[in-house]
């Protein structure tokens, strides 16, 4: 008989998939508890903004339909939103669909991609799956060295990954750094800035990427609507770039790839200002909550500008993750991106922070 799996190529078989956080129904169906708090994802505590669920509703019945295959309702706010025309603008089935897109365009066999100790596991993941090959540097700080970045470039490199903020360390780079990188990085490597948690910044922290594209052919900007706009259910992302790129993009991009939903929500999401500013107010407090408990706690923490904070439990970290399922609350261990002795723990509500707080307590200090 025939194995099947022989017929797939090497660097496919090997490939590690990709391990979502652990969904509350399944817990439920496994413990059976009443109450179950989750901070495993990064999801908004808020849930979606108002305006995107009544775009939902309005919009379900043309659910037989197709939607817009180009998304052009989507791309028209966000081109006037950002100060650049239709034909920069990719979206995708969730962010990880651009950084699909981006692989699939401009690797293969033989050519590298440079990306980050603790960066991002899609990044990999989407690198291997096209047989190139992954270069990762190490970490400075638990972030980005994006000096070492620069020093691993060869005459295989194609695209270089940088996610700012980071997932799952929360390590931020300034915009100057940032822009200095890009100056020193040769036009003809594609460098993808994620910034699927660019909502979360201070105002003091943010800077304007997408106004770069005017100087740097070679920069793909990535955005999500899943985590601050509070829609990672129906999964939708946009990617920013030179038009010359999105057209690759757009050729290995599968047809009607963000469903209807997802581009009315979107759309309305992206107008609805007092709903970024109540989820970004909401983060910022969650932050301080987690951040002084670790500290009455005496545990260490990585500095975020996320909406998540990774805790160091130390090396029982899987059994305090178990235990804490116990007691119905879902974090994310990170073991599979080298930090063993780490929890992430995204920010939910005040009371659910809490719930965190006071079960994590009661494991580590009985």
């Amino acid at each position: 008989m025939i194995d099947l799996c022989e017929l797939s190529a090497q660097y496919i078989k090997t490939i590690a998939p990709y391990q979502p956080g652990k969904p509350m129904s399944e817990l439920q169906r496994e413990l059976g508890l009443s109450t179950i708090i989750k901070l495993a994802s990064n999801e908004n505590p808020l849930g979606p903004s108002p305006l995107a669920l009544a775009a939902i509703q309005t919009a379900l019945k043309d659910l037989a339909l197709y939607p817009d295959g180009n998304g052009f309702e989507l791309k028209s706010a966000l081109a006037q939103l950002n100060a650049v025309e239709l034909n920069n603008i990719v979206l995708g089935n969730g962010s990880n669909d651009v950084l699909e897109l981006v692989a699939r365009a401009f690797l293969s066999h033989d050519t590298e991609a440079i990306y980050s100790q603790y960066a991002f596991a899609v990044y990999p993941l989407v690198t291997q799956a096209t047989g190139a090959k992954g270069i990762v540097v190490p970490a400075k700080e638990y972030g980005h060295d994006l000096a070492a970045m620069l020093s691993a470039i060869t005459a295989k490199t194609r695209v270089i990954f940088v996610a700012n903020p980071n997932n799952p360390t929360g390590h931020f780079i300034h915009g100057e750094q940032i822009k200095a990188f890009l100056k020193a990085v040769p036009s003809q490597i594609l460098v993808v800035l994620d910034e699927a948690y660019t909502e979360y910044l201070d105002n003091d922290l943010t800077y304007d990427a997408i106004s770069w594209l005017r100087e740097f052919d070679n920069l793909i900007i990535t955005r999500s609507f899943s985590k601050a706009y509070g829609l990672a259910g129906l999964r939708v992302g946009c990617g920013f770039a030179h038009s010359d790129v999105i057209a690759l993009m757009n050729r290995v991009r599968q047809p009607f790839n963000v469903n209807q939903l997802a581009l009315v929500a979107a759309e309305a999401a992206l107008h609805d200002q007092e709903f970024l500013h109540k989820t970004k107010e909401l983060n910022t407090a969650g932050l301080r909550q987690l951040e002084s408990a670790c500290t009455e706690l005496g545990l260490r923490y990585l500095p975020s500008r996320g909406n998540f904070l990774a805790i160091e439990v130390g090396h029982g970290a899987l059994e305090i993750y178990q235990q804490l399922l116990n007691r119905g609350v879902i974090v994310r261990p990170v073991a599979n991106y080298q930090l063993p002795t780490f929890l992430r723990v995204s920010v939910g509500l005040a009371s659910e922070n809490q719930f965190f707080i006071d079960q994590l307590s009661t494991i580590i200090k009985p």
